[in-house]
């Protein structure tokens, strides 16, 4: 019990020291191992600089965790082929992490892209 309550703390401190600011590579390893994950970060930093991770939900056991959150943001990078909009979005998210010793080793993550480029202009909803 007092792990689970340690890693969900340590999740809120990761998400709390990246509101708001660039999340450069030193920053993100102090949380992260993950390789992926990093690469990930930086690539949405580059789209959406800044960004923001809101956590709705949090569920925990032992050494995994499952966060339900949205990533708010600005685009102002290339995604995908898609230029600069310079729209607010906010995409919904769910993303599982493993860790060990205050340091996330693995992820998983499910985000649903369509809401994003719907705020982005570049679809419409059916």
């Amino acid at each position: 019990m007092e792990k689970t309550r340690q890693n969900k703390e340590f999740i809120l401190e990761y998400l709390n020291s990246f509101a708001g600011v660039k999340k450069t590579r030193e920053l993100i390893e102090r949380y992260v191992s993950d390789e992926h994950l990093i690469e990930h970060i930086l690539f949405f930093d580059s789209v959406f600089p800044y960004y923001d991770v809101i956590c709705d939900e949090m569920t925990a056991e032992g050494d995994r965790l499952i966060v339900r959150a949205r990533l708010k943001g600005r685009h102002e990078g290339e995604f995908n082929g898609i230029p600069p909009t310079y729209k607010e979005v906010e995409m919904p998210f769910v993303i599982s992490y493993q860790i060990e010793n205050r340091k996330i080793i693995s992820h998983w993550l499910i985000a649903d892209q369509l809401v994003m480029l719907e705020q982005l202009g570049v679809m419409q909803a059916a």
